[in-house]
């Protein structure tokens, strides 16, 4: 089978699209034909190996999984033994974070993991990418504690992760302003903001108006300078690590203050959460926003270029199928 493949951490040259072997489904695992994946931020982090500390769960001198991929929609293609839920044919999809994997046109995984099937009105490209933005928006709002009626500022709001956070606080209840370009401007609108901020005539930082919480849902701003935007008590919440790895180390010493702090979202997978996202795209609560650029999974070093410059639009789809 195909499979993007890279054996060094670097840029996005490391990678190359060459034949490895198949797969196999062991006991408790599905197999499953890739058709839509997707390249994010993540991937791209991984790829280079930065920040260098993760390094220490990944390989400190090579990467120890050469194929990297997170986010997948496909079909079961075998079902190993002790699996009773799913059958081949089933539509799924779903994340693979530390397993990797998706970046091929087969990979193998745990049947009672990250997993769930698509439903029935929604599309292999869309599937593919309701899970990495959606997952880390998730525990934004979980860690940050947001209840309905709060007024939430979202920096980066176009993003994978930005424009699933939008989604999840209008469906919360919350008051949005989201930060991005003017041109996509009616486009975070449609996600469920209420106010806009252009970031190419306007600097986000001088707004007048406080806020209950601040998501930087790109990692390009700091606690330091959004603290101002911030009311008594308010909530910094970054989806980045921040300089020196400043913001985990922030978020343990700034409740102490009992003053606006920083809350840093790691992600938990929960058993339910697969679900969740199934029935949020079952009911149109969820959609994830595609970017207009994608490519075959022959050129996904292209998409990897193209993540790294910081311009996408939600999630980059890579076809495989």
């Amino acid at each position: 089978m195909l499979a993007a493949v890279r054996e060094r951490y670097g840029p996005p040259d490391v990678v190359r699209v060459t034949e490895v072997p198949m797969p196999v489904a062991g006991p408790g695992e599905l197999l499953v034909r890739v058709r839509c994946t997707t390249v994010n931020r993540t991937d791209c982090a991984y790829r280079a190996g930065t920040p260098r500390l993760t390094r220490l769960l990944t390989g400190v001198r090579r990467p120890r999984a050469t194929v990297l991929g997170t986010e997948f929609a496909g079909v079961v293609a075998t079902v190993g033994a002790g699996v009773g839920d799913l059958a081949v044919g089933d539509r799924v999809f779903g994340y693979v974070e530390g397993r990797f994997g998706a970046h091929a046109e087969f990979l193998t995984v745990p049947a009672d993991g990250f997993l769930a099937q698509v439903p029935d009105d929604v599309p292999d490209d869309v599937a593919a990418a309701a899970t990495e933005g959606a997952h880390y928006a998730v525990a934004v709002l979980r860690r940050a504690r947001i209840r309905a009626g709060e007024d939430v500022l979202v920096h980066g709001a176009t993003g994978a992760i930005g424009s699933a956070v939008v989604q999840l606080l209008r469906d919360l209840g919350a008051h949005v302003t989201a930060v991005c370009d003017g041109a996509r401007a009616d486009l975070v609108r449609s996600l469920g903001a209420d106010r806009v901020i252009d970031r190419t005539t306007e600097d986000f930082l001088a707004d007048p108006h406080r806020y209950d919480v601040v998501v930087d849902a790109v990692g390009k701003s700091s606690f330091r300078q959004c603290r101002r935007l911030l009311r008594p008590r308010g909530r910094y919440v970054s989806t980045d690590l921040g300089r020196l790895a400043q913001n985990p180390v922030l978020a343990a010493v700034t409740p102490l203050l009992r003053r606006r702090r920083v809350v840093f979202p790691v992600p938990v997978q929960d058993p339910a959460m697969p679900a969740d996202l199934r029935d949020l795209l079952a009911s149109g609560a969820f959609r994830p926003v595609l970017d207009d650029r994608r490519w075959p999974l022959a050129q996904i070093v292209e998409a990897h270029r193209y993540v790294e410059r910081g311009q996408k639009t939600g999630s980059v789809v890579i076809d495989v199928g």
